[in-house]
């Protein structure tokens, strides 16, 4: 008997329209991004009328004893204050297609060009306000400023800082810097107060948390905590998915999230025990950021082996007010491509001026020490998943 079969070219292929993209996360930093004083990011927009720098002053409180019945007058306080300098460039991204390539698209490729370019911007944003916290703070221009690739992040990159770098911005900001979970893990040497973090003890935990919290609350220049709307005070940490983890998994922490979380009304929606979630702790606003971890094996990746035994460190860092800074000069736009070749090609894409900076203040306004103005940079020990 002939059966007849289908020639390869004869058989229905069905091809959907609908585009599946890779996910892209929403920056995790936005909601405490904003213009007011009290915001952890500060949005300033003064460069949209134009310029390449920004002036940030800061001032400290008033340290002086005052007098009683003694004379005044030659005795007055003096006012600390520093103006720290944020560069803006230029970040910017585009697609084309030929109209030969779109006739054969099954698919409107090319309309996906739009969220994709809106998808990158936050990413970007994001991804420099991670590498911001990092930065070593500098008073001149960060390197490759208004070049062809544009440098967006101020400071001194930590990965391309030099031992010496390191070494100075460790001791300019000892009283806001924690290694493992004891003060005594410092050392002058960057290199070797990471190595004193090990892999057991020196997990972030709830105790090492609240050790971070009381560096915020007595160094000098004193980091202010965030308030909520209703009054409440709260700092906000910071960390990627492997501290996260440990957190999540450390006993006090896993407790009060247990018998201290809202229970009545919609309460079990947003206990972090059943859906992703920030953890909450003695007044810190636990806050996972996946792209921490990330930077650890793409970017910064000295950590990988900077613990003790050559074991895995990451980064936290335990934000109060003005922590950092995004400055804008152009908010995002959309541009299109003139060189069409008389309407062959198209091309659509963005373009933003922006700068993204850790704030921080020379302190005394008179030496040298460039201090982290509203972070306390936190190193724990941070295994990989095995």
């Amino acid at each position: 008997m002939a059966v007849s079969t289908v020639q390869d070219n004869n058989k229905l292929v069905q091809y959907t329209k609908e585009i599946n993209r890779e996910f892209v996360r929403e920056n995790l930093f936005s909601p405490y991004m904003g213009q007011d004083l009290t915001a952890i990011i500060r949005i300033r927009q003064e460069l949209k009328n134009g310029g390449e720098q920004m002036n940030i002053p800061l001032v400290t409180k008033l340290r002086g004893k005052g007098r009683g019945a003694g004379t005044l007058v030659g005795n007055e306080d003096k006012i600390d204050n520093y103006g720290m300098r944020l560069w803006i460039d230029w970040a910017r991204n585009a697609v084309t297609m030929k109209k030969n390539e779109i006739q054969k698209d099954s698919a409107d490729l090319f309309g996906e060009a739009k969220p994709l370019l809106a998808d990158w911007g936050k990413e970007r944003q994001r991804d420099d306000l991670i590498a911001a916290f990092m930065a070593l703070p500098s008073e001149t221009a960060p390197a490759g400023l208004g070049s062809d690739d544009g440098n967006t992040v101020n400071g001194i990159s930590y990965e391309a800082a030099t031992a010496a770098q390191r070494n100075t911005w460790n001791a300019d900001n000892s009283d806001r810097i924690l290694y493992g979970n004891a003060i005594a893990n410092y050392n002058a040497v960057h290199a070797t107060a990471l190595a004193n973090i090990t892999t057991a003890a020196g997990k972030s935990s709830a105790a090492s948390l609240t050790l971070a919290k009381r560096m915020a609350e007595n160094a000098v220049p004193a980091i202010r905590p965030f308030k909520t709307a209703d009054g409440y005070q709260w700092y906000v940490y910071f960390c990627g998915s492997n501290e996260f983890r440990d957190l999540q998994n450390d006993p006090d922490i896993k407790t009060a999230n247990t018998n201290a979380r809202a229970r009545e009304g919609n309460g079990i929606d947003k206990n972090p025990l059943f859906v992703d979630g920030d953890l909450l702790y003695d007044g810190i606003i636990i806050r996972k950021v996946p792209e921490i971890t990330l930077y650890v094996t793409q970017i910064w990746t000295s950590l990988q082996t900077a613990g003790n035994s050559g074991s895995r460190v990451e980064p936290g860092f335990l934000c109060g007010q003005q922590a950092a800074v995004l400055g804008w000069g152009q908010m995002a736009k959309p541009t299109f491509r003139k060189e069409d070749d008389y309407g062959f090609i198209q091309g659509v894409g963005t373009e933003m001026a922006y700068g993204a900076a850790k704030m921080f203040k020379k302190h005394p306004m008179d030496g040298t020490a460039l201090k982290q103005w509203g972070v306390v940079t936190k190193f724990s020990s941070a295994a990989q998943d095995s």
